[in-house]
């Protein structure tokens, strides 16, 4: 399954950039978290209202590993816990999360993994999302990481969203492990692998 061809090209949520802020400021201040923001060349945070150009959320994960490459990693999967906590409260009806709830595994990781698919334009902007199976992923072109070059995945910011869409949906022992990074192969995919070692459903 791809994601809609009728997506908006160029662009992606604003929690792209907007989860990130808070993060940086509790962990290394607000002077350097407007110093790496400066570095992207971000100077007015969007108001959260409507999409936003992927390539300022691009240069802001770009700036992050530049400037933090120790903590990037930890940052940008705290971003991704928020950015999916956020789409929990304001973006899957309440009602669908209780039978996802109520489903087994099996059947709950299907649904989702077919509505993550339907609006995954939200998160990988111009890239195109690929659901292998409903516990495993593929973000080909990815924009966040687009041209970059490293000896370890730089995804953690899409691996904790779905982990945690998982694990508050599907089964709470859920973890998302990047099996494969574009920056660090041949080719354009990231494959991201959800995983339950859990008996049950809960």
């Amino acid at each position: 399954m791809s994601e809609d061809a009728h997506a908006p090209a160029g662009v992606i949520g604003p929690n792209a950039v907007l989860q990130l802020v808070p993060i940086l400021d509790r962990a290394v201040g607000p002077d350097r978290r407007a110093h790496i923001l400066a570095r992207a060349g971000i100077f007015d945070l969007p108001d959260g209202s409507g999409m936003i150009p992927e390539t300022s959320a691009a240069r802001l994960h770009s700036a992050l590993r530049a400037a933090e490459p120790e903590m990037a990693p930890a940052l940008a999967a705290h971003a991704g816990l928020a950015t999916a906590n956020y789409v929990l409260r304001h973006r899957i009806p309440t009602p669908a999360q209780w039978v996802l709830r109520a489903l087994p595994k099996g059947p709950a990781a299907s649904l989702l993994s077919r509505a993550i698919a339907k609006h995954a334009w939200t998160f990988v902007g111009s890239g195109r999302f690929h659901v292998i199976d409903p516990w495993t992923f593929e973000i080909e072109d990815n924009p966040l990481i687009r041209g970059a070059q490293s000896d370890t995945c730089l995804c953690d910011w899409h691996a904790a969203v779905f982990a945690r869409l998982y694990q508050a949906l599907v089964a709470r022992d859920c973890m998302c492990v990047e099996t494969r990074c574009a920056a660090c192969h041949r080719g354009n995919r990231c494959r991201f692998a959800l995983r339950s070692f859990g008996a049950g459903r809960r």
